[in-house]
């Protein structure tokens, strides 16, 4: 395998990992005002995640940093021609990082309130957002000669795209509900799998219309259309896991439902990056966007290296947090300029 197409699939993977980890971030932030009706669930809802939710971020910044060094090109024309969309998403991930550290810092329950919408605020917005993102680098934008995007904002609110949007966020929801499920006990778990078997058919229904619509775009499309279905069978399959009570097995099928949707638009662009729609000329692939052969060299004795030390640390932090929590196990609150939650540790 050529260096230019393994960093391709490395880049993947990346964004694999991202959205199966942050999916559920976003999940659970966006279902903190529609589970959360009390101070005391909502406590549990964000100690869900407070462990966990900062290291799946790494995911996206090496995801970023990757992009840059592998394929320069590719990085310069997507974060300018997307730089409106990624700064809402930037500054909704800084807001929301924020939130979780700060809601805990005032005995006030106006304090808390604001800090629990920016939470809602800051992971509604990028699961949609992504969805757009992805899906114009899929069907393609407008980028000339020079590799330079010469639309502007409402030319990535094409309706392939705003479907796209749509299809993270109903699965990142669903995503979100079926790990409070695994995660929570008593009424807490039981509405979130009332959300979770409510929500996924209209994400399996908006995804199968996404992933069959995202062949017409595809340059390998047996097998993005193989992926596309796989995925579509284990979004079902975790859905009657959910209805049938069996929560570890429906958040691993959710999991793969992401995994595979993603891959199947990886192989759906490869060896695209990025295209124009103005020309196939004018189109950035993993040989003209590359880097230097030498530089992909260094960079895949890093990721040699690198790559299962952040495995393990990470699944060690899963595993030290694998314990249920239920509204009986949240101490009383915290006190002003102090967070003594037990599970999240800085999140209250």
């Amino acid at each position: 395998m050529e260096l230019t197409t393994l960093w391709f699939v490395l880049i993947g993977v990346l964004w694999i990992g991202y959205f199966v980890l942050e999916g559920f971030d976003f999940g659970v932030g966006i279902l903190l005002p529609v589970i959360g009706t009390d101070q005391l669930r909502r406590r549990v809802l964000i100690n869900t995640v407070g462990p966990v939710w900062d290291g799946n971020e790494v995911w996206l910044i090496t995801a970023g940093g990757a992009t840059f060094a592998a394929f320069p090109l590719w990085y310069a024309t997507l974060f300018s021609g997307f730089y409106l969309a990624l700064l809402v998403i930037l500054f909704a991930l800084i807001i929301r990082g924020v939130a979780f550290e700060y809601r805990g810092k005032r005995d006030s329950v106006r304090w808390r309130a604001n800090w629990d919408w920016a939470i809602f605020l800051g992971s509604l917005l990028p699961a949609l957002l992504w969805g757009v993102a992805f899906g114009n680098i899929i069907r393609g934008t407008p980028i000339d000669k020079a590799g330079n995007f010469v639309g502007n904002f409402f030319d990535l609110l094409n309706p392939y795209a705003l479907l796209g949007g749509l299809m993270t966020l109903t699965l990142f929801i669903t995503h979100g509900a079926v790990f409070l499920a695994l995660k929570t006990g008593d009424e807490v778990r039981e509405s979130a799998r009332g959300i979770a078997l409510k929500v996924g058919p209209v994400a399996a229904a908006i995804a199968v219309v996404f992933l069959l619509w995202s062949q017409v775009y595809s340059n390998n499309a047996i097998l993005s259309l193989v992926l596309a279905l796989l995925a579509a069978v284990a979004l079902v399959g975790g859905i009657y896991a959910v209805w049938r009570g069996r929560d570890g097995w429906a958040f691993l099928l959710t999991a793969f439902t992401i995994g595979l949707g993603t891959s199947a638009l990886f192989a759906g662009l490869f060896p695209d990056v990025m295209r124009s729609s103005i020309s196939d000329a004018f189109t950035l692939t993993t040989t003209n966007a590359s880097s230097q052969a030498y530089t992909l060299k260094v960079m895949t004795i890093v990721a040699v290296i690198m790559t299962p030390i952040v495995l393990v640390y990470q699944g060690w932090t899963y595993w030290v947090f694998r314990q249920r929590i239920s509204t009986s196990m949240i101490p009383p609150e915290p006190v002003a300029g102090r967070s003594d939650d037990r599970f999240a540790g800085k999140a209250s």
